[in-house]
């Protein structure tokens, strides 16, 4: 890998790996205050993971040899750092308070992000106080948001997590080109006051432009033509494809602005209107305060950094193949998914920037759902199960109005402790005794109530889900992936591995509109296409 040196990290694996977290917390008295961190209104504690200090140690000396803050330095530069794009990657230009002087490339950007953060406030502010009305007159009272992947991740976890229980503005998402997300997308909405916002990088994507266009339909069944396309916003860096589609107003963005790092710009427009222009500076005033952290602290206190560092030394050091994510807040429901893009299509890749094969693991899977409904579904798995499935907690401490919420943090403070200190044989057929089984029943039971421990996690706490807390949350774990794709050469910010499947599927329907299969097709597509046909 370069000049990245792995010999220190591998050779504390093969010696420390199966160290026993509980024990390290008495050889080490510093380690819960050396491996916590506070940033930008979060507290992030990684003491439960499964590192040593030489483990630790040896993870710093990692992403120094790796150049991590010379990386840093090129990202927040401007510099090409997506290589095959030839690209700079700018989304901390996104959310740089008023006057900000990023370049990318070279070129000025800030005032162009300036501009268009205004434009989206006005526009927001008019269409929230019916100064802006559709065809017939009427106030929006809804918007139908349409995008896929990061056009739709991101937008969707910011209103998910911060929508009032009663919003002034219905906020409603399609994604699928299932018709049927259209569909329920439009049920009991008013073409008259319904505005459609669609969100797409080229404004090419297949699936946004299919929805887009039955949205169009829906608009033109039930709107005079004149002021129809008042109704049809476009947000994309292809802003005269977007006009051509019939878009009245357009809201642009950059090339050096990857999708699934794009919801601090026009992106997020329908945000903007159905929260307000005063959420979304919120937050990008946290997400700014992690950048701000990002770029300052050494990287033995940096929290991206070692939020990296952990999931490196589970992947590469520890052969741990997958991670789950459990937010312990409903309104966070959406983040596992939104991470699963993030982090696997920045990081699932199988060559290094030079375009040589990899020699070690990448991006693990990440999958997850929002506590204490995992507890209820895969829970057993990462509590008995063989494999080692390191876990992360994101805590909240008061999720609804005033009221502490002990009942769901408590939950979620006795699952991380129950993955460290497990259960073993004799315990559990010690408290089978104590409440009467018989020798037999004990010995019998035993073993299925047993738990090995000594597995991972890491939990982030924050004291409310604010706009803040969330673009603080948000831009932690995008300098995460960052900080991994450096480690391991990799380039985060491309997706080259969603563009086969996409060429292969506009074959098929050439074959579907030929009806037969063409020749050369394998066997198995070519009778499945048959029998779909």
């Amino acid at each position: 890998m370069g000049m990245i040196d792995w010999t220190k990290f591998d050779a504390v694996a093969a010696s420390d790996g199966s160290a026993s977290i509980v024990i390290q917390f008495t050889a080490d008295p510093a380690r819960l205050s050396d491996m916590s961190v506070e940033a930008a209104g979060l507290h992030l504690d990684l003491s439960k993971q499964s590192w040593t200090r030489d483990a630790f140690n040896a993870c710093l000396d990692l992403a120094r040899s790796a150049g991590v803050e010379t990386a840093r330095a090129r990202l927040f530069g401007g510099e090409a750092i997506n290589s095959t794009e030839g690209r700079a990657v700018l989304h901390p230009a996104l959310r740089a308070a008023g006057g900000a002087d990023f370049v990318a490339l070279g070129e000025p950007v800030s005032a162009e992000v300036d501009a268009v953060r205004a434009d989206m406030a006005a526009y927001a502010a008019a269409v929230r106080s019916g100064a802006e009305t559709g065809a017939t007159g009427k106030a929006f009272k809804a918007i139908v948001h349409v995008g896929i992947g990061g056009s739709d991740l991101g937008p969707r976890v910011v209103w998910d997590a911060l929508r009032p229980l009663e919003p002034s503005i219905d906020l409603r998402f399609v994604a699928n080109i299932d018709p049927r997300d259209m569909a329920e997308a439009l049920v009991g909405l008013d073409p008259e006051t319904t505005l459609v916002v669609v969100v797409s990088k080229t404004f090419t994507t297949q699936e946004t432009l299919a929805n887009a266009e039955a949205a169009k339909a829906w608009l033109a069944a039930g709107l005079p033509e004149t002021g129809r396309d008042k109704h049809f916003i476009g947000v994309t860096a292809a802003p005269e494809r977007a006009q051509e589609f019939g878009c009245a107003r357009t809201f642009a963005f950059r090339d050096w602005v990857g999708g699934r790092y794009s919801l601090w710009s026009a992106v997020s427009l329908s945000c903007v209107i159905a929260l307000g222009a005063e959420v979304f500076e919120a937050l990008l005033a946290g997400a700014r305060a992690m950048d701000d952290h990002f770029v300052s602290a050494p990287l033995e206190r940096n929290a991206p950094v070692l939020m990296a560092l952990a999931q490196i030394w589970n992947v590469d050091g520890l052969n741990r193949p997958a991670r789950t994510v459990a937010p312990y807040a409903h309104a966070l429901r959406r983040l596992p998914s939104f991470l699963q893009q993030l982090e696997m299509e920045s990081n699932g890749k199988r060559v290094h920037r030079d375009g040589s094969p990899v020699s070690r693991q990448t991006c693990p899977v990440v999958f997850g759902e929002p506590g204490t409904n995992g507890q209820h579904a895969f829970f057993q798995q990462i509590h008995q199960g063989p494999q080692v499935v390191p876990a992360e907690f994101v805590v909240v401490r008061s999720t609804h109005g005033e009221a502490v919420e002990s009942p769901l943090w408590a939950n979620a403070l006795a699952q991380a402790q129950a993955l460290m200190i497990g259960k073993t044989e004799d315990q559990a057929r010690s408290e089978l005794l104590a409440a009467g089984a018989d020798v037999a029943e004990a010995d019998r039971l035993a073993p299925h109530k047993t738990f090995p421990g000594n597995r991972p996690s890491t939990t982030i706490l924050m004291d409310r889900l604010t706009p803040e807390t969330l673009g603080a949350l948000l831009a932690l774990y995008e300098h995460k992936t960052f900080v991994e794709g450096v480690i391991w050469d990799i380039n985060s910010f491309d997706q080259w591995g969603v563009e086969l499947g996409k060429v292969l599927a506009r074959a098929i329907l050439k074959d579907v509109a030929a009806g037969s299969p063409s020749p050369g097709i394998d066997p198995s597509t070519a009778d499945l296409l048959k029998r779909l046909m």
